[in-house]
């Protein structure tokens, strides 16, 4: 498959770009940095013309039969609210807006798992989560995740050929990360904020393989997790201790996500093959 890749220089990006590579994907990343190299162009999201232009083609090439889209201030925090909205919410809009007008009829974009409210000051409605309730954002970065996934509900009601698969990503580790998983277990109020939640990027590229190969016109979001928490910790003493009055919906292994990756497992196959309890001992 032909594919844009926005945001290839970014942690996640140079990972997804290594691996659907290495599935026999043609690739062509695109970010606002990035040395030059062949399968890259440097690419500023909030011009729609330099998007339009890019995704038809860069010098006189075919256009592309999907895209990636995975280019943004990547989390809140990282720059101010104003710049975080201006920044995010056109560039999506841009990309879905140029993938429509080219014909491009299959797109998978980052989403967040912040939709589902985090950092949980408020408690969520029960555990685990999962993409049955509605959005909560308590944050402008979540706000524009939320409204992004609004936007492909309608796109697709307007294109019903037209696949968007929103991925809710978990925070994205690479291996070098998990040195300093242990040092979460002295207080489980330091991962709280996402249900001490985690995605191993190379498993966050096979969901993206996966819903290029096989999801259906329509939009679906899903939650894309790790297998298991960040800490050694067991859940029941975890949830004990932060959120005790927020019921289970059904049982949960000692240290299973509690992001629920049921649907992206049923729908997609999606299936995590990488743990930091593999890396740390």
């Amino acid at each position: 498959m032909r594919i844009a890749l926005t945001g290839s220089s970014g942690k996640l990006g140079t990972v997804v770009l290594r691996e659907l590579r290495a599935a026999g994907h043609d690739v062509v990343g695109f970010d606002m940095v990035g040395a030059p190299a062949p399968g890259f162009v440097r690419l500023d999201l909030t011009d729609y013309g330099q998007v339009v232009d890019a995704l038809g083609g860069v010098n006189r090439t075919e256009s592309f039969e999907a895209v990636v889209h995975l280019g943004a201030i990547p989390a809140p925090g990282w720059r101010t609210d104003v710049e975080t909205f201006h920044n995010n919410m056109p560039a999506t809009f841009n990309v879905f807006w140029a993938a429509v007008r080219l014909g491009i009829r299959r797109i998978v974009y980052a989403s967040s798992e912040t939709v589902l409210g985090l950092p949980f000051d408020v408690p969520p409605p029960y555990l685990p989560v999962d993409e049955e309730y509605p959005p909560r954002p308590e944050s402008v970065y979540s706000l524009v995740k939320t409204l992004e996934e609004r936007m492909a509900t309608e796109l697709v009601r307007w294109h019903p050929d037209l696949s968007i698969t929103a991925f809710r990503f978990s925070n994205v580790m690479v291996p070098d990360d998990y040195a300093g998983f242990p040092g979460y277990d002295a207080d489980p109020a330091l991962r709280k904020w996402n249900l001490w939640g985690y995605i191993d990027a190379r498993d966050a590229a096979q969901a993206v393989e996966r819903a290029l190969e096989v999801a259906e016109p329509g939009f679906e979001p899903y939650i894309i997790a790790a297998a298991d928490t960040v800490m050694s910790r067991p859940n029941a003493e975890l949830v004990a201790a932060m959120f005790p009055d927020v019921p289970f919906t059904r049982e949960v292994g000692e240290h299973e996500t509690l992001l629920s990756i049921d649907k992206a497992r049923r729908v997609l196959g999606y299936e995590p093959r990488h743990s930091w309890r593999d890396h740390v001992r």
